[in-house]
């Protein structure tokens, strides 16, 4: 695979970078996508929602009081308001040029998950949304902070339940297990006296605020420390911590770069996290450089926003409504604003499974034969055309061209099998050469090989 290709998808979702990383150069690539300008305009989707907290109060009582048939009609409009929502995320993820950004934007998402399906007021879910997008490069301290007190995760997390001599621990448990430390750096009575010092945290404006009578203000002993502390403070002494930075740089690498990263990797990075006061852009930048320069022999499964994303990118094909992608996104598992659970998708191999696979199998079948991700057949505008090859070309030609844009390496296995696809006798020039092409395209994006960036 060329190495502008493999970065392209590595800072984005298709290779639509690749000519402006080699144009550019990667280092003036990297330093033009970490300082894009943050979009802070409200979504269409949005400007007829509720969304100060006595719109809230005035809309939930008029919910309880209406008839069954009043409710099903306000459900069916909060869905697809939420639907809205993940259409506008996803054309962003498709349209930036410089996508990085939306990339970060997702694995802090799946870091601090609030699902819409829980949360439920897809005001709070696009405030939580615009948190991380605000600091998605920033201070991983700040954005922990604000995080917290959101109210999708206050929401999420039951916090709003977590009152004086009534606690719930929820949000305290996976500030520590998910979010910073990790599993094994903290105690159980630094769980419970978390939940103290978040008792009383709840819903506000645009993020929550403490409710004087349902809060706690008794002394605790957390992480070692005794006193009186709030929110801000107990992550304060968590960023104390010296194992603080190893879970979130192992997350990075496990995100952009590979699966299974060298413990000595993640401490090296973790270590520099720590020293530059939990500064993400300076990380990603040390941690981007030296993967690019090392030039490592490692391999990631492709997550299905990746895989959907770079086939519409090599098909040069318009998919009429971004839906369909949607539908595919939740047939993998990855519907964006909803993931599984609070640990968020596992990545990994979990991308793969016999049925996974197989899905992924039957869209490229249905988008190399010109129809839509759910069947229908596209319209002649947007029909499949793969440009990787030139009239002049001879098959081994046309084979380089695919597989250096497609995939790692090629076997002499693989080599015969495509050749087998595309003779030598192939003429590139032909009228149905494209569909010829096409089913070669077809072959490879179906191989184990092509899954993995």
């Amino acid at each position: 695979m060329k190495k502008s290709v493999l970065w392209s998808l590595r800072l984005g979702f298709s290779s639509a970078q690749s000519k402006k990383i080699k144009t550019l150069g990667f280092e003036k690539f990297l330093s033009t996508s970490l300082n894009v300008k943050v979009d802070k305009n409200l979504p269409d989707c949005l400007k007829d929602e509720p969304k100060s907290f006595e719109d809230f109060r005035k809309l939930r009582k008029k919910t309880k009081n209406a008839t069954a048939e009043k409710k099903k009609e306000f459900c069916s409009k909060q869905r697809k308001v939420a639907i809205q929502l993940q259409k506008w995320w996803l054309n962003k993820m498709m349209t930036s040029e410089y996508p990085l950004i939306e990339s970060m934007v997702c694995f802090w998402h799946n870091h601090f998950v609030s699902t819409q399906q829980k949360v439920k007021v897809n005001y709070w879910i696009y405030q939580h949304h615009m948190i991380l997008r605000n600091h998605a490069f920033g201070n991983f301290k700040t954005l922990t902070k604000q995080i917290i007190k959101s109210n999708a995760m206050i929401s999420y997390l039951d916090n709003a339940k977590n009152r004086n001599n009534n606690f719930n621990e929820n949000l305290s448990r996976e500030l520590l297990e998910l979010f910073t430390l990790g599993i094994g750096n903290y105690t159980e009575d630094d769980i419970k006296n978390g939940a103290k010092a978040l008792a009383g945290l709840n819903y506000g404006e645009e993020s929550g605020v403490y409710r004087r009578f349902i809060e706690n203000n008794d002394t605790i002993t957390y992480l070692g420390k005794t006193g009186f502390f709030k929110a801000d403070d107990i992550i304060d002494i968590i960023f104390e911590q010296p194992e603080i930075p190893y879970l979130i740089t192992k997350k990075l690498l496990q995100w952009f770069i590979e699966d299974e990263p060298k413990e000595e990797k993640v401490k090296e990075l973790g270590d520099y996290f720590k020293s530059i006061d939990f500064e993400i852009q300076p990380l990603l930048t040390k941690m981007f450089t030296e993967a690019y320069a090392d030039d490592l022999n490692v391999t990631k499964i492709k997550d299905p926003l990746r895989y959907i994303i770079q086939l519409k990118n090599e098909m040069n094909i318009d998919i009429e409504k971004p839906e369909h992608i949607l539908f595919f996104l939740r047939q993998q598992g990855m519907e964006l604003f909803n993931q599984p659970n609070v640990k968020g998708w596992d990545g990994g191999n979990g991308w793969l499974s016999s049925q996974t696979y197989l899905q992924r199998n039957n869209v490229a079948d249905l988008l190399c034969m010109g129809k839509l991700i759910r069947g229908k057949k596209m319209e002649n505008k947007t029909k499949p055309r793969i440009n990787l090859y030139k009239s002049k070309m001879n098959n081994k030609e046309i084979i380089k061209s695919l597989t250096d844009n497609l995939v790692f390496e090629v076997n002499d296995d693989m080599q015969a099998d495509l050749e087998t696809i595309l003779k030598y006798d192939f003429d590139a020039s032909s009228p149905n050469a494209n569909t010829v092409v096409l089913r070669l395209f077809n072959y490879i994006i179906k191989t184990p090989e092509f899954q993995v960036i």
